[in-house]
């Protein structure tokens, strides 16, 4: 079974490793509790929207970018190959009146 909470710890942990920052910095930055945030990163704890939008501002990873390799790791291990590279035309078209609002 493909557990989405494993996938997403080890791509904060990767992230997090890739920019050179210990778990206590980037906990702190993020402003959450350092063992809360190293069971996010070993798949023991399920991250909430608010939370992952802390850690990926922490490490300066749009969270897009995060949830897009999440995406992307789950395909692999379904098996799955040749996923789009890019946003469809059609999503951005269908987004973009709702960014305007902000």
């Amino acid at each position: 079974m493909i557990l989405v909470r494993q996938e997403i710890g080890d791509v904060l942990r990767d992230f997090r490793q890739q920019k050179g920052r210990t778990l206590r910095q980037v906990a702190s930055k993020a402003s959450v509790a350092l063992g809360y945030l190293s069971e996010v990163e070993r798949g023991q704890k399920e991250a909430s929207s608010e939370i992952l939008a802390s850690v990926a501002e922490a490490l300066d990873v749009p969270i897009s970018t995060i949830m897009r390799e999440v995406g992307d790791r789950i395909s692999v291990l379904e098996g799955l190959h040749g996923f789009p590279d890019v946003v469809p035309d059609e999503l951005v078209a269908s987004v973009e009146p709702e960014l305007s609002l902000r």
